[in-house]
């Protein structure tokens, strides 16, 4: 089941063209990886996939959902966790997680049993007192993670989620990442460490609004006789330039 579909989406900015006929089709249970240089496009993709801005060209699936036409309930089916998530500083782990779950109207048992859950699987049970702003970079991220998962989306969206996070957090982060795989969650990140890019089952490289190459990192590395994704990525990129010359 396709959990993502774009046709020729497009995005423009007065002259200036952010995504420029964007064509995806992401799995169900799939964890894709969006990898590009600052200004590629990635924030504005997965703003267009969240219903947050309207395309300017092209249509969108996610969840089944039409990304323009069905906004709304398109919302209660995703998650997205932005580069800077609304975690609310001043408040506890525990009271940020109530106040996501209201917006959710998440009630009851189902509640209760999805807190508990969260709670355990990102390690943050020990310090459901403590208050957000006391919190270190990675523990910030998992309670970002938990608040984006308590209503249970079928496709998550992370935005640079380990930006600024020590290698310790992020390695613990991508462990919480493919348990939810065994849910059939859907995930869509996009991230600068190329590193992380590889544990993505495809990853698509966008540069100046557009995808250059999408497959599985494994593959895209054995065309290019590379030993990193970053070199595979920097080949790519040099040869666009040199043909747009």
């Amino acid at each position: 089941m396709q959990a993502i579909k774009t046709t020729n989406l497009t995005k423009k900015f007065d002259n200036l063209t952010a995504v420029d006929n964007l064509n995806l089709v992401i799995e169900e249970g799939e964890i894709f990886g969006l990898v590009g240089p600052d200004g590629a496009g990635k924030t504005t993709t997965m703003r267009l996939l969240t219903g947050i801005l309207d395309p300017s060209a092209g249509e969108g699936w996610v969840a089944g959902k039409h990304i323009v036409k069905d906004a709304e309930s398109l919302k209660e089916n995703i998650a997205y966790m932005s580069q800077r998530f609304g975690l609310y500083e001043d408040l506890t782990v525990m009271e940020n997680i109530n106040f996501y779950a209201d917006v959710f109207c998440v009630t009851g048992k189902e509640r209760a049993v999805k807190i508990d859950q969260l709670l355990g699987f990102s390690n943050l049970t020990p310090f459901k007192s403590r208050l957000a702003g006391k919190l270190s970079g990675g523990m910030k991220q998992k309670l970002g993670l938990v608040c984006a998962l308590i209503h249970t989306p079928r496709v998550l969206f992370l935005d640079e989620p380990t930006n600024g996070v020590d290698p310790v957090s992020r390695r613990d982060f991508w462990k919480i990442l493919y348990q939810l795989l065994k849910e059939k969650v859907t995930i869509f990140i996009s991230t600068s460490y190329l590193d992380e890019a590889e544990r993505c089952g495809r990853v698509a490289l966008i540069h100046k609004g557009k995808i250059l190459k999408c497959d599985d990192p494994a593959v895209i590395k054995k065309e290019r006789n590379a030993k990193t994704l970053e070199e595979a990525f920097i080949q790519t990129i040099n040869e666009r330039e040199s043909q747009a010359k």
